[in-house]
């Protein structure tokens, strides 16, 4: 055990008696001691650690204006007596031993802490090895001491949840928890994985590559201490939307030497009915609006298959409409419309099922656009490419890139995504034991407001009870004031990096000290104050920059490559399943796609594209899988009346994909 240093000793005074949770010492001035410092008290029989949370200095000049008069009011005069000066600092108690009875610090000397006393007086020599999971260094002079958290009270069972402030670009925000998730992945002995939410340009587009600069000693010397090996996630997959265009990504990791691990993100209707309301405007959705909605999602979506009765059923099929309807998609459900608001007309009634017609036209509105407003994420279509559900892998990373899409894209997103893996961690079907959540600008998606979103409800909802199921959030924002309090307040861990002292003034800070928070408003990259239940007091601690790729060092060295034509487009779409397939194959499967007027026909070839990505075939049977998926070339058909594309006994058919004559069967040569 290394021997301590003697610093100091206890003084007690009338004005400043000291208790059994806080004392006062006195250091001589060259002693190295400030705020954060960790000392102990040792009398032998009794020891107390506690932590610097205030200083002064001291001489016996009891009035400036003696040592004014006595220098002449020259400053760089000699003092004809050398005047003795102190140092009394407050310290506020971490621990005492014996624990009980709990009585003042008593009058002894002071140390320095070393290894042995951190982890005694933050409770770690509790912690069992197995659950201990570094959070960075307390560091003293030359030496460092490693800090632990306990992972049960990090990731659940008994506490759970992360939440980082601190100002934009100076607190290392991201940097501390993508460290947090390293140590996490190669310490704990959970299976765990983690889904990130990237909301700002490439920040984490690039945690499976090492820095573009080699970490200084001082960095090495911390990975040592915590015994955490520097390198990045072995495991990260990628998920983005694509834009508009439906063929390219919306993510600005497009680089050739990068796409192997990227996947499209489109859901269809199943996916997005479930979490409609995010999108749709509060006003809209009344209480009767809602009651439809209901019915929609479980009488006619969830069921896959609707049947009119009798009589309506008797009244569409005369006006060559069939009287069961497969609504699988969005297509399928704006036949489906179509074919309720036609039974209205031909009744000549304002209600069906008790649902007035301005409701359903008003519901019908909102909905048919959702393909058209959120295009490259909401498909018209029944395919789906998702996350792995129920085959997370552990120890992997999986990234979901929102940052180029729109406000109202992101909230579904982030509600969907977040309420499947609180569904599917109940049923203990995801595949891993824990499931970190990462979101930064918490702000944005919680903001400290009266008014409840379904976002804020997500979020409240995982960290109330997402720990008892494994599923923890670690969010970080810019101001922990603007945050919503139940989202903060759940947070069993908290580290504070820089903070503006016009955040800091702010009432959820008056928990900290005046020097302690003169200290956090001076914080450079690297520090954080450290607040986890194991610890009576927040910490000051030093965490390693991750030997991860910087996302500015990423778009530098691997630049996202422009948006591509729709054939090239689609043949980098389709080397994600086979990357040894040619460009030429998949153009002259692509020629047989063409319209009337010999242009490609986009729908039709984005449709099979989609198809093919879903269905993922053996990398041999790809191109034969996307062949398949393109009808073959049509010729257009007069329209004689609806009944011509409505057969009595069938739903109504997409002129896409169906119902059309072949060229042999051209109806013009009859």
């Amino acid at each position: 055990m290394a021997k301590r240093q003697l610093v100091g000793r206890v003084v007690g005074t009338e004005r400043q008696p000291n208790t059994a949770y806080q004392f006062h010492f006195w250091a001589t001035p060259e002693a190295p001691i400030g705020i954060g410092t960790l000392v102990v008290v040792d009398t032998g029989y009794r020891q107390v650690w506690g932590i610097v949370t205030e200083g002064q200095g001291y001489n016996d000049v009891a009035s400036p204006m003696f040592d004014y008069l006595g220098a002449d009011a020259k400053p760089d005069a000699q003092p004809p007596t050398e005047r003795p000066e102190i140092r009394v600092y407050t310290a506020a108690v971490l621990r005492h031993n014996p624990e009980q009875p709990v009585q003042p610090v008593p009058i002894a000397p002071v140390y320095l802490a070393t290894e042995h006393d951190v982890q005694l007086a933050l409770r770690i020599d509790e912690i069992p090895d197995h659950r201990r999971i570094p959070v960075g260094v307390y560091e003293s002079g030359a030496n460092i001491a490693p800090i632990y958290l306990d992972a049960d009270f990090l990731l659940g069972p008994e506490a759970g949840h992360l939440n980082v402030t601190g100002a934009s670009g100076l607190a290392a925000k991201t940097s501390a928890i993508l460290f947090l998730l390293t140590a996490i992945f190669q310490k704990t002995s959970k299976s765990v994985a983690a889904v990130c939410f990237n909301v700002k340009g490439g920040d984490l587009l690039f945690l499976d590559l090492p820095p573009a600069h080699q970490l200084d000693s001082r960095d090495q010397q911390i990975y040592k201490a915590l015994g955490v090996d520097p390198k990045p996630f072995p495991r990260v997959e990628y998920y983005a939307p694509y834009k508009p265009d439906r063929v390219n990504l919306a993510t600005l990791r497009t680089h050739p030497q990068l796409r192997h691990n990227v996947h499209p993100m489109l859901w269809g209707m199943r996916e997005v009915m479930r979490y409609v309301e995010v999108l749709l405007n509060k006003d809209d959705v009344d209480a009767k609006a809602d009651a439809f909605l209901q019915f929609l999602r479980q009488r006619v979506i969830e069921p896959g298959e609707f049947a009119f009765e009798e009589e309506e059923a008797d009244i569409l099929k005369a006006r060559g409409l069939p009287g069961v309807y497969r609504v699988n998609s969005f297509g399928d459900l704006v036949h489906w419309f179509e074919a309720v608001l036609k039974l209205l007309e031909a009744k000549n009634q304002k209600q069906w099922r008790s649902f007035a017609v301005e409701t359903i036209r008003k519901i019908q509105n909102r909905l048919v656009n959702l393909t058209t407003r959120f295009a490259g994420l909401v498909g018209e279509g029944d395919t789906a490419m998702d996350l792995p559900w129920g085959k997370f892998q552990d120890r992997t990373v999986y990234v979901i890139d929102v940052a180029n899409l729109s406000a109202e894209a992101q909230d579904l997103i982030f509600t969907r995504v977040v309420a499947e893996l609180r569904e599917r961690m109940e049923q203990r079907s995801l595949g891993v034991d824990a499931v970190v959540v990462v979101v930064d600008e918490l702000n944005q998606y919680a903001p400290n407001t009266n008014r409840e979103t379904y976002v804020m409800r997500t979020l409240r909802d995982i960290c109330a009870r997402g720990r008892y199921l494994g599923l923890v959030l670690f969010g970080a924002q810019q101001f922990r004031s603007q945050v919503d309090r139940q989202v903060v307040g759940n947070c069993s861990t908290s580290l504070y990096g820089r903070i503006e002292m016009e955040e800091m003034a702010q009432p959820g800070y008056n928990i900290f000290g005046a020097a302690v928070k003169e200290k956090m408003g001076a914080l450079s990259p690297g520090e954080m104050l450290v607040r986890h239940p194991y610890f009576n007091q927040p910490i000051f601690i030093r965490f390693p920059r991750p030997a991860i790729m910087r996302g500015q060092d990423g778009l530098q060295l691997y630049k996202p490559e422009p948006d591509k034509p729709l054939e090239d487009a689609v043949w980098e779409n389709l080397r994600h399943l086979n990357p040894n397939l040619s460009r030429n194959a998949v153009v002259d499967i692509l020629v047989r796609a063409r319209n009337g007027n010999g242009d490609l026909d986009r729908e039709r070839i984005i449709a099979a594209l989609h198809k093919t990505l879903t269905t993922r075939p053996d990398p041999d049977k790809v191109l034969e899988v996307f062949e398949r998926e393109i009808p073959k070339p049509v010729a257009a058909r007069r329209v004689e009346s609806s009944s011509d594309l409505m057969p009595d006994t069938a739903m109504p058919i997409d002129p896409l994909n169906g119902g059309l004559f072949e060229d042999d069967e051209d109806p013009f040569n009859d």
